[in-house]
């Protein structure tokens, strides 16, 4: 399986997902650790990949999704964006039903 397949295979499986530099618990740099704060405010579940130790897909999410930085939080296989659109849509109430919507 080549790398973009194997991005593909974990949007498809995972509703939310965040690719992220760190873990949850110890996320690398200041915009992951945003991006894990917003998502953990809402008691949602997510999936992450530390992009850090999956340099592979690092170098490749990029391209599939057409967005150039990190954190990158996917629902439903969408891209929604980085740690600043994310605490945005908190602030403004639409995360959460996004979130939810994805995981009921």
């Amino acid at each position: 399986m080549n790398t973009e397949d194997k991005i593909r295979q974990q949007l498809a499986e995972n509703p939310v997902i965040l690719y992220m530099k760190g873990t949850p618990d110890m996320p690398s740099c200041g915009f992951s650790a945003k991006a894990v704060a917003a998502l953990k405010s809402t008691d949602i579940d997510f999936a992450y990949v530390n992009v850090l130790a999956s340099p592979f897909i690092m170098e490749k999410l990029p391209d599939v999704s057409d967005f150039p930085t990190f954190p990158q939080l996917f629902i439903k296989g969408e891209i929604i964006g980085g740690s600043d659109i994310v605490e945005e849509m908190l602030a403004n109430g639409e995360l959460l039903p996004m979130l939810e919507s994805a995981t009921a």
